[in-house]
């Protein structure tokens, strides 16, 4: 019997660890259930879900190279699962539904036409009072570079 990947396969789990659970599929195989492929929900403790001897029926969701088979009892179950619709940004109900955007505070509205030169100077020399003042107010109370002396 051939392991393929999609393939649903009776099982008899027969360890238990923190991570999953170990189950026996027959003819020296062994696969692992990982935690978050035994439930659709939460599970915190396997043991609360599984022991060891019960039969399940596990979906091959991986088969490695070196024979690691990865399981799945969650998609092995026949629950459809709910249909996500694509994201389409240019659908016109979200269009219609999003609020305005908030206009720009401050000196950069659209109905002033300031050239980059001016915006950029005005924001340099903001940006050096700020400097200078920070560096008056705390140049005494830490000391550094050639700080005032008394």
């Amino acid at each position: 019997m051939s392991i393929e990947v999609g393939a649903k396969l009776q099982g008899k789990v027969s360890g238990i660890t923190n991570f999953g659970a170990f189950i026996d599929l027959g003819e020296g195989k062994t696969g692992l259930v990982h935690i978050s492929e035994i439930s659709n929900g939460f599970v915190k403790d396997i043991h609360d879900v599984l022991s060891v001897g019960d039969e399940v029926t596990v979906k091959v969701t991986s088969v490695g190279n070196d024979g690691k088979v990865g399981l799945s009892i969650r998609k092995a179950q026949d629950q459809p699962q709910p249909e996500k619709k694509p994201f389409n940004r240019d659908s016109r109900e979200k269009r219609e539904s999003r609020p305005a955007r908030p206009q720009a505070k401050g000196n950069f509205s659209k109905n002033k036409k300031e050239d980059f030169d001016t915006l950029m100077s005005s924001f340099l020399k903001d940006s050096d009072d700020r400097l200078s003042s920070l560096k008056r107010n705390t140049e005494g109370k830490r000391g550094g570079r050639g700080g005032r002396r008394n």
